[in-house]
Formats: structure tokens, sequence, C-alpha cells
């Protein structure tokens, strides 16, 4: 809802007051086609060849994010705290073997099947399996330390993954203002092949190829930039639920009491969509 709030407002800020000042957009609108195919095509051109295709289809998911906003909010970071509750309640009361099912299948466990939308993140189901398999295949109870370090290099691992798209669209942003100047450049090489016709034509096309700078840098700060920078703070934020389940999973294994396992989890959350004591609590002994 921001991002298109944000748009109108610097599309109306940045033309409505040049109209105000009596500036002429019919330059602007006839020369702005070709100039930004030029830049807009070299652009996603440059981003091709320097990316995966795994990354370009995360530019695509994660610009659709910055209209929908982050994938978590505070009933999925309570379920991911349910979720490893409930794992180790059956650990306690059943045994290892109770939950070899569990984290072989996690699609068709009961346990994980109550959090559906926690399912669709893969990464996630199979960092909190993986963590519980060590008690299942163990003969002895792993070090909570050494899983502590085991999850962090994992956690690692996937945020650096997540944020590729937003530093794709990052590098596009550096390169737009060049690739404006280029665009800008050929525009001047077309005016010099016109160096004879009279000054009425010659401005027109000098203004038709400064039009090229001027997109290069609209483009770059006022909407590239500022949507790259709001990807990676989704991308940080959704990051957030993988703390939770960390501290969560780490809590079990140090034999901390539910309420401080509870407070630790808490702490790993934005205070937008961090649950109070109670309501994780309350919501604990309903499972």
């Amino acid at each position: 809802m921001f991002v298109i709030v944000g748009i109108v407002m610097l599309f109306g800020c940045v033309f409505g007051f040049y109209v105000l000042h009596h500036g002429p957009m019919a330059p602007i609108i006839e020369a702005a086609p070709t100039e930004l195919g030029t830049i807009l095509g070299a652009g996603i051109a440059a981003m091709l060849i320097g990316n995966s295709l795994e990354t370009l289809k995360g530019v695509g998911a994660g610009i659709g994010k910055t209209l929908s906003g982050p994938a978590y909010h505070k009933q999925e970071f309570m379920d991911t705290i349910f979720l490893v509750v409930k794992l180790f309640k059956v650990f306690k009361a059943e045994g290892a073997v109770a939950l070899e099912a569990h984290i072989e299948n996690p699609e068709s466990s009961a346990i994980f099947s109550e959090f559906p939308k926690l399912l669709k993140d893969h990464a996630l189901i199979a960092m909190i399996a993986d963590t519980i398999r060590l008690l299942v295949t163990s003969n002895q109870p792993p070090k909570p330390e050494a899983v502590e370090d085991y999850l962090n290099v994992a956690i690692r691992n996937h945020h650096t993954a997540a944020l590729k798209p937003a530093e794709a669209m990052a590098a596009l942003e550096g390169a737009l203002p060049a690739l404006g100047i280029v665009a800008c450049v050929l525009g001047v090489v077309k005016t010099m092949g016109a160096i004879s016709e009279p000054p009425p034509v010659l401005g027109a096309l000098i203004g038709g190829a400064l039009v090229g700078t001027f997109l290069g840098v609209f483009l770059a700060y006022g909407i590239v930039g500022p949507l790259s920078q709001r990807m990676k703070q989704i991308v940080d934020e959704e990051g957030e639920i993988y703390q939770v389940a960390k501290f969560a999973l780490i809590g079990h294994l140090q034999g901390y009491p539910v309420p401080l396992i509870i407070e630790q989890a808490r702490a790993a959350i934005n205070h937008h969509s961090q649950p109070t004591f109670a309501e994780v609590f309350d919501g604990l002994r309903g499972k």
C-alpha cells in the first residue's frame, strides 16, 4: 500500500511541480519511449548477464512482496514456537522413536500439518526437522552449543541466499544513472549529425537526449533503489522466524523452562509483530 502511495507522490512531486513551473511535458513524452527502451532494456540485459535464473525469479517475487508485505506476522511467529514445543512434548512423553515419522515426512505429519503456512517454508521446516533428527539418531543428546553453531550457519546461508534478489536490484540502481548517460550520449551523437538544422530543431534534439539522463537518475533513486531497500527489509523481517525457531530449539536442548524459552523466542521478533508473553503462553495451553 505504502509503495503505491510513495510512487504516486514521487510522480506527483517531480512532474507536478515541473508543470507548475511551466515546464513543457511534450519533449519528455516524445523522448520517453525511446530513452526508456534503451535504459530499461540495457538494465534488464545486465541483470540477465549477472544473475542466475533463481535470483531473477526472486526479483519478481520480491517486488510482489513490496506490495503485499512480509509473509510472516504475529500468528506465524507464535505458530513456530507452538510447533517446536509440541514436537518436544512428544519427545518427552513418547520418546525419540515417536518423532521419526514426523521429521522424515513433515508433509504427512499430523503435528506439522497443524501449521499449513509454515509447511510452505521448506527451509524452515527442514531446519526444524534436521535439528530434531539429531535427537532421534544420536546415541547421546547433542551438545546445545554445537547445535547452535549448526543453526547459525544454516540461518546465515539461507539469509545470504534470500538477499540476492535485493542485491540484484541494488546493482540495477547503481547501473541506471550510467545507462541514462549512455542514452544521453547516443542522443548527442544524433544531435551532432543534425548540426546544420535550425536552433529549434537542435534544441528539441538536445532536450530529448537530456531526458535519458533524467530518466536514468529518476528510475534509480526514485523507484529501483527504494524497492531494493524495501525488499531487503522484508527479507530481514521474514528471517526473524528462523531465529525464533533457533531459540525455541536451543532452549529445549538446554532444558530451560517453557517461560524462558518463550521470552528468548519473543526477543528475536520485531516489536510490530511481537506477540505478548500471555498470547504465547495461553496459546500453548490450548495446544
